[in-house]
């Protein structure tokens, strides 16, 4: 849990700017994403995975700047997983932050 509070902390200092900004937003959102594809990785959760890779192929503009900011945060959010000494979130719980950001990502990038 206390990884997991890490890695919020962590996201929460994105400038205020990248929420006026459509593109930047959808990158941090896109990030939070990663950071949930990590833990479900480093939690052996394949069906959040699955549906986490399923969800960035389908929505994610195919550039190297949103390949690579989701690499960046799957690593991340993986390796606070193992070295923060977290326990797993059950896999409801990622569930529903996969919700939350896809429904999220669907708004910021017009995708139905």
């Amino acid at each position: 849990m206390r990884a997991i509070l890490c890695i919020i902390l962590a996201l929460a200092w994105l400038p205020a700017q990248a929420q006026s900004d459509p593109r930047e937003a959808g990158l941090a959102a896109l990030g939070e994403l990663g950071v949930a594809n990590g833990t479900a990785l480093a939690c052996r959760q394949s069906d959040n995975a699955g549906r986490i890779k399923r969800l960035v192929i389908a929505l994610a503009p195919r550039t190297r700047a949103w390949g690579e900011r989701f690499e960046q945060a799957t690593n991340d959010g993986f390796l606070a997983q193992h070295q923060g000494g977290a326990t797993c979130p059950d896999a409801a719980t990622v569930a529903a932050d996969v919700d939350r950001l896809e429904a999220r990502l669907r708004a910021l990038l017009g995708a139905s």
